[in-house]
């Protein structure tokens, strides 16, 4: 008989002890002889402005089948993403961690999903994953809808699963309130180099603050995945990892980046 893979064992005990709102996750559980740790690098630089690492850092934790570091721009830069399976760029500023990345630490970072490594892209990390931007590093063909109202607000709003959603990051739960603070709102780019994403969760509710229009955030994409050569992409773009969670969205993303399958 194969055996349960201790990770999503212990994502199972996350939802049991209380780190997310859902009561039970038994059968979220594949079968796998997957017993290693993920190994999870954690992107932050001093004054990046992000409390995502701290968050992170509480939960993803060898209890829970992941053994996370705090990885810096310099130590990307020297090759250190060979020792990772999945490397997370958090809140922040998108624009803040690709200069702090510089090209050379972008190519890493590409190179590393490009060979089999995982992206996890939260809020800012959304947005330096898409092909938006100049400085972004084009791992997932995703553009920013109403860029010109990017400081829409932060305040909680409503996700949906897809069905796609609800097999990857919870078949118990299909609606959740999450924590929006000015992350990408998500709609397909069509750069031919990239394959088309999918759709995990998208916005039932909005934040329409700072001159922002109304409705304009209602059913953009809250959460995609997709593949970038041999590695796995998924971006974030309200926080999961935050206080109130639901964390386990976040766990199971990084499980299914890290291809332990």
């Amino acid at each position: 008989m194969s055996r349960v893979p201790l990770c999503l064992l212990r994502i199972c005990l996350v939802l049991i002890t209380g780190f997310t709102s859902a009561s039970t996750w038994a059968d979220d559980v594949p079968s796998s002889q997957t017993t290693k740790p993920v190994r999870v690098a954690i992107y932050d630089f001093p004054k990046s402005g992000s409390t995502g690492p701290e968050h992170l850092m509480k939960f993803l934790t060898p209890t829970y089948g992941f053994q996370s570091t705090i990885v810096s721009p310099d130590e990307i830069r020297d090759g250190a993403l060979q020792n990772y399976d999945v490397l997370i760029c958090p809140g922040g500023s998108g624009s803040r961690q690709a200069k702090e990345l510089k090209e050379e630490g972008r190519a890493a970072v590409r190179k590393f999903v490009r060979n089999g490594g995982g992206y996890v892209g939260i809020c800012a990390g959304a947005y330096l994953a898409s092909t938006h931007y100049t400085w972004s590093l084009g791992v997932i063909n995703a553009r920013v809808w109403d860029r010109a109202h990017w400081a829409r607000g932060k305040n909680q709003v409503s996700i949906s699963l897809t069905p796609s959603g609800r097999e990857v990051l919870s078949k118990s739960k299909e609606k959740y309130d999450i924590y929006y603070a000015n992350g990408p709102l998500l709609v397909p780019d069509n750069q031919p180099n990239l394959p088309g994403y999918e759709v995990l969760a998208k916005y039932d509710t909005e934040v329409a603050r700072n001159g922002a229009p109304q409705h304009a955030m209602v059913d953009t994409h809250a959460i995609i995945r997709s593949k970038f050569g041999a590695g796995r992409v998924i971006c974030f773009s309200p926080h999961a990892e935050m206080k109130n969670g639901p964390k386990s969205l976040v766990a199971s993303g990084v499980y299914w980046a890290s291809n332990a399958e």
